[in-house]
């Protein structure tokens, strides 16, 4: 069997981090078997298709290095979808219905049943015309059930008593979603069903028109675990970043990114959770899918960035990252520090550059009291700051010559140099490789800001 997976997001303005990686999943299963992946916009909804939002789909898609082997909209094929629509009402297995939603709550209401319940089939053994605000329903079977059995989550069925006769076309006269899902599946030959599970109550009504349709046999479905936050819920854009643009803004990289969403509800048999893309494409199998919640970890994926990051060829980091330089470093400075600055990124952003470098070309910044204590209120550090500000008056001005005195001092003191020198000159614990961007100071300044902290710490 050839293997047709398709990927079908809607237009909503962005790709969102779970549509990714469904998205990524099928392609991955196209990749691992030779099948063919196919990105079929699902705009059916014609009020809200706008091309812009379609873009958005796919520059998210692009930047994650998806390729795609076959694309359509599903707009171009709703004159299909409405014909199909429109067989199943001459054959009786549709109806048209007038009701309105204030009829169906008060017949709800007089029934006694719960606010909200489903449809209740009232149009079902009426005439209906034509006309505004009329839809079209799908008759349901009254008995018997509707299933399949999911690769990830088992056994699903459900009785068709409870299964409401939902809309298949809207009273505007286009088709709804699961209309065109169901023909194009079966008329592109669909072999295989991955997203999320959060679409599980919609797979009934698809595999019910498809055997209407005259294709009794499912694809393999496959319906992927929700994504969740820290307080494991459901991510959502109200209180999560959860638009893949928003993470190609905020300096992830692609590859970083697409590693990490790999992970998330799936992992490699070797255990090698970072490697390349060909290594996961040879393992993947659907069977291995977790189905249990996948936590959207930002710290993890900050470490996967990071290491991509460092992987980076120099050349393309300092491309990416010298117009994120603080105001005041030139470009030559940067590019010299540049394998340092690489080194200690989560992120490219200027945030993170900044506390890295602008103690090169302005004042150090005053360090936490906190930190100051922990580092500079031991025993014995006035006088490694003294001896280094006295030596450093006179050494050679290398990075090698300031290691070689700062740690000379600190094994005849046999006390910790590098440390307290740090934060004196840098005003922070942490940073990039001291001596070298030391090196890259005026020689007054750094003894100016040795004996400021001297005076700090006699007050």
């Amino acid at each position: 069997m050839t293997v047709r997976v398709r990927f079908s997001p809607a237009p909503t303005g962005y790709l969102h981090v779970g549509g990714a990686r469904a998205a990524l999943f099928n392609w991955l299963y196209a990749r691992h078997t030779g099948g063919t992946f196919i990105l079929r916009i699902e705009d059916t909804d014609t009020d809200r298709s706008a091309d812009h939002l379609v873009d958005a789909i796919y520059d998210s898609m692009r930047w994650l290095g998806l390729d795609w082997d076959e694309e359509y909209r599903q707009s171009d094929r709703a004159d299909q979808h409405l014909a199909f629509a429109n067989r199943l009402l001459d054959e009786g297995q549709a109806y048209r219905c007038d009701c309105t939603r204030d009829a169906l709550d008060a017949r709800i209401a007089e029934r006694g049943d719960a606010p909200g319940s489903g449809y209740d089939g009232f149009c079902r053994d009426r005439t209906v015309p034509p006309g505004d605000g009329v839809v079209v329903r799908f008759r349901t079977p009254d008995d018997g059930v509707t299933g399949w059995d999911d690769v990830i989550r088992g056994r699903v069925d459900f009785d068709n008593a409870v299964l409401e006769d939902f809309i298949i076309v809207r009273s505007n006269g286009t088709p709804m979603f699961h209309v065109a899902n169901a023909y194009d599946d079966a008329d592109m030959g669909i072999t295989h069903v991955v997203r999320g599970e959060d679409l599980v109550n919609t797979t009934p009504r698809v595999l019910l028109l498809r055997e209407a349709m005259g294709y009794p046999e499912p694809p393999v479905y496959a319906h992927l675990p929700l994504i969740v936050n820290e307080q494991r819920k459901k991510l959502s854009k109200r209180r999560d970043d959860v638009a893949v643009g928003d993470y190609r803004a905020n300096g992830y990289l692609p590859d970083a990114m697409r590693n990490y969403l790999i992970t998330l509800g799936w992992g490699p048999r070797d255990g090698e959770e970072i490697a390349p893309i060909e290594r996961f494409i040879e393992q993947f199998e659907l069977s291995d899918i977790n189905n249990s919640p996948a936590f959207f970890d930002v710290k993890k994926l900050q470490h996967f960035n990071a290491e991509y990051i460092r992987a980076l060829p120099i050349e393309e980091f300092v491309e990416l990252t010298v117009d994120l330089r603080p105001e005041g470093v030139s470009k030559e400075l940067y590019e010299r520090m540049a394998p340092f600055v690489q080194q200690r990124l989560r992120v490219l952003s200027a945030a993170e550059i900044a506390p890295l470098m602008e103690w090169m070309v302005g004042p150090a910044p005053e360090p936490p009291a906190r930190d100051w204590k922990k580092v500079m209120g031991k025993d014995g550090v006035s006088e490694v700051l003294r001896l280094v500000s006295d030596r450093l008056a006179s050494v050679d001005w290398t990075p090698e010559k300031l290691e070689q005195t700062v740690f000379g001092v600190g094994e005849e003191l046999n006390a910790k140099t590098q440390l307290p020198v740090r934060m004196a000159v840098t005003g922070s614990r942490t940073g990039m490789p001291l001596f070298e961007p030391m090196a890259e100071l005026d020689r007054d300044e750094v003894v100016a800001r040795l004996r400021a902290a001297i005076e700090k710490l006699g007050e």
